[in-house]
């Protein structure tokens, strides 16, 4: 699996017009080699017929055994020393390196004898976008468990918990039961500070009447969920109701619309568009979605402000319209779903209806 995946990448030096790449970003290590160390633990060298993963001792057991043949293992704490022997052996002049690579490695990299580099950007991200049946398998996976955890939460949420509480209800039912952690921070916003996209999670006491929006990723087996529903303690405020089935209604045209070969600007605009024409335009200040698989946001990374992004097949985004009030509070759905040969399907196994809570 890692060499066919090596192999894509290698297909890709010619278009770049270089010898060799090196890749050190985490999850695009993850994705070609299966290594998976903490920050600056690896990196990985690539060139036209070759592939060398260096790290340090701490791995050396564990990578001797899994590690895919085809993909050679060097082990020091002197990266420089082996890429240069590297390089050197491999005669290679012109060195691709990722965009968002360290400044002090850059300033190593510059001094290899006879290398000139280049910037490139998202080159493993654009293959990590469509997946493999055995990345669908497990995002799955994390997605159905996700699913049954919000439906065990509707349970244990009640007037007089903190939204801290809620978000440690969710982390240990997922690790109970196979998750290996959150993919970010949960973010657990209620009443009117709903109204932040991104509010996290704080000491505030949940109270009837208010609406609480959770947006929760986990991960199963290298591979994260991204899902978000916005719920009601009580009844809820009428306009909050109404907004509600807006944001309901324009994520379902989005969800309609996604096919391949369509264009992210142009889901972005269908959603857009509706929230806009029900006059809360404004309050609608993120975009329509993403990528998720390895990362909780990968490529594509907000799909709405790509004007050259094709929807592709076998790619799994988020579709999370919202509207968010100040001093009232904000509404949010979001759903994964899986690009098929002609449209999607939504993997989030949650209603859409208004959850109201008694």
């Amino acid at each position: 699996m890692y060499t066919k995946r090596i192999q894509a990448l290698q297909t890709k030096l010619t278009d770049l017009k270089v010898d060799a790449i090196l890749i050190e970003n985490r999850f695009n290590l993850l994705y070609l080699s299966g290594f998976d160390g903490l920050e600056d633990d690896g990196r990985l060298l690539v060139t036209t017929d070759n592939a060398t993963l260096i790290t340090d001792a701490r791995y050396e057991e564990d990578l001797h055994e899994r590690l895919e043949k085809g993909i050679n293992l060097a082990i020091t704490r002197d990266y420089k020393k082996i890429i240069t022997s590297v390089v050197t052996k491999q005669q290679v002049h012109k060195l691709a390196f990722e965009d968002n690579l360290k400044y002090s490695v850059y300033v190593k990299l510059t001094h290899l004898p006879g290398v000139t580099l280049t910037a490139t950007s998202q080159v493993v991200d654009i293959l990590r976008a469509a997946k493999g049946p055995e990345e669908i398998e497990a995002t799955t996976k994390a997605i159905e468990l996700s699913s049954q955890c919000f439906k065990y939460l509707l349970t244990q949420i009640h007037p007089g918990m903190t939204e801290i509480q809620v978000v440690n209800k969710l982390d240990i039912w997922m690790k109970d039961h196979g998750s290996t952690g959150a993919s970010f921070d949960t973010i657990v916003a209620s009443g009117p500070r709903a109204a932040m996209p991104h509010g996290d999670a704080t000491t505030k006491v949940l109270k009837t009447g208010e609406m609480i929006t959770i947006d929760f990723g986990y991960y199963f087996d290298g591979y994260t969920s991204d899902i978000t529903r916005t719920i009601s303690l009580g009844e809820p405020d009428p306009k909050l109701k109404h907004i509600y089935e807006i944001v309901k209604e324009a994520q379902q045209k989005v969800i309609d619309a996604i096919k391949p070969g369509v264009g992210g600007k142009a889901l972005d605009k269908i959603g857009r568009d509706f929230i806009t024409e029900q006059g809360y335009g404004k309050e609608f200040n993120h975009g329509i979605g993403h990528g998720i698989g390895l990362d909780i946001h990968e490529y594509p990374q907000s799909y709405g402000a790509m004007p050259e992004y094709r929807v592709s097949q076998n790619e799994i985004l988020t579709v999370e319209p919202g509207i968010y009030v100040a001093d009232l509070g904000g509404i949010r759905i979001e759903d994964d779903v899986l690009v098929t040969k002609d449209g999607c399907q939504r993997l989030s196994d949650i209603t859409r209806d208004l959850i109201i809570l008694n």
